[in-house]
Parts: C-alpha cells; structure tokens; sequence
C-alpha cells in the first residue's frame, strides 16, 4: 500500500544535525525539521545564541521533539571530535546531517588575499569534508540523508554591475567554494549509495541578510535579476529542506535543487 504524503514528509523519531542551524537561514532550516517531527541538534560558535534558538523551536513544537545546542567551530578537527561526543551523548546516531555553517568576509577582487581565500575555502568547502566524514558511520547505521547548502554561485558567475564597491562585494572564493559543494555531492552521492545514503544540494538565490535590506537600491537590483523580481525569505526554502531531507525525496539522490526566484534560468 502507498504511503500518504503525510506519512512520506514526516520525520518523527529521526535526529537531524544543522550547521549553523541558529543562523539567519539556519533558523527556517532547523524549524522545518521540527515541523516534520525531526529531534535537532544546533551547531554554532555562539553557544548562547544557538541555546536561546533551539529553546525558541522546540518551544513552539510544544516539546514534541528534543533539542540539544552545542558549541562547534567547523574550522577546527578538535572541535568537530568534541562535537561527536556530545551528540552521541545525547543520540546514538543521526539520521540528517545538513551542512549549511558558512561566514566570510565581503571582499573583492582587489582587495581578497591569501587568507581570506584559504578561509572561505576551509568554512564553505573543507568543513562540508569533516563534517560528512566525522558522521559518516552515523549515517550509514541510519542509511540517512546529507543535504549540503550551495549556493546558485556555485554554478553561475556574479554580474559585477550588481556587487559595486566593497560594501556588497561578491567574494572570488564564496562561489569557487560553492562549486566544489556541488561536485562533491555528487561524488558523496555516487559513492555512498551503496549505504543507502542519499546526498543532495541546495542552492540559495539572492538571500541577504535584513541589514543588507536597508539599501533599497541593491535590493532593487538583486530583485530585477530574476522572473520573480524580489528577494528571498528564509521560508522559502522550507519545501525544499523538507523535500530533500524526507522520505518524501527518497528517489532524489545528487541533485542541486536551486531556490532562486528563477534567477539561473536567464
């Protein structure tokens, strides 16, 4: 007998792992997981920060499920090991690992350099690489899901008449790490499959932080470049976690699932 969308879309009695899961994104992420069912483990460098979100979700979940927040800097191997533990202490094993942790700084062209390069390349690209080894055996108990967030600038260049001046820079190394997020699912994709892991990719469009939402006439420009002509919100990307990290999706493995108001296809 067919399972009810329902019954494909929940994730009841499944632990799922978010990077970066108090984040501006991070938050719409975490609360789709919650809404399915999901227990959750936030993972940011800001403990406090990420204590009083996870609270906050599982509060409106009305204690339905467990969350656990926990200190995490993905940049450094003793940190990731530390964070192991304390999941384990808590669940046995995961079934969802979404590696969404990212931080940079706005650089150009012109003013990027050695390390702010190897920076972004260790938090967008290396961190993806840690985060899916350290959990793999979790993952291959459960026959569980990765879901790794991109971006559409993994796969497109920036138009430079939009990202003028330093203050809305698009950073050289954000969207060659982004590339490597994608080519990496799919390697992750091809050979995990025999654990019955499923490894997909999301692509945000133009989601800018609120206080990059104050300068009206950027927005008007990242708005105008695509078919829906407006910006993201962070509930635009609710479908498509729950999609991909559902039984729901569970004939999708490789993929790169773009949520960019159309942007990529012009």
């Amino acid at each position: 007998m067919s399972k009810s969308l329902h019954e494909l879309l929940s994730l009841k009695g499944r632990t799922a792992i978010i990077t970066g899961g108090a984040g501006y994104l991070g938050t719409a992420m975490s609360e789709t997981l919650v809404e399915l069912g999901a227990n959750i483990v936030l993972a940011s460098r800001d403990q406090a920060k990420c204590a009083s979100r996870c609270e906050e979700i599982v509060r409106a979940s009305g204690g339905a499920v467990r969350g656990l927040a926990l200190e995490l800097d993905v940049l450094q191997k003793d940190s990731i090991a530390r964070f192991v533990d304390a999941v384990h202490a808590q669940f046995p094993a995961i079934d969802i690992l979404i590696n969404n942790a990212w931080s940079g700084k706005k650089n150009t062209w012109e003013s990027i350099g050695d390390q702010d390069w190897e920076y972004d390349i260790q938090m967008s690209l290396n961190s993806v690489f840690r985060m899916t080894k350290a959990f793999f055996p979790d993952l291959k108990q459960s026959r569980g899901v990765i879901l790794n967030i991109a971006s559409m600038y993994g796969h497109i260049g920036p138009d430079y008449r939009i990202y003028d001046g330093e203050r809305f820079a698009n950073p050289p190394s954000y969207g060659a790490a982004k590339a490597g997020v994608l080519q990496f699912t799919r390697y992750l994709a091809s050979f995990l499959s025999p654990h019955g892991i499923r490894v997909n990719a999301l692509s945000p469009g133009a989601f800018p932080h609120p206080p990059t939402q104050k300068f009206g006439d950027f927005m008007e420009r990242l708005s105008a470049k695509n078919p829906l002509n407006r910006i993201g919100q962070p509930d635009d990307l609710k479908g498509a976690v729950a999609l991909l990290c559902s039984d729901a999706g569970c004939y999708m493995t490789g993929q790169n699932i773009c949520v960019d108001g159309g942007w990529t296809i012009w």
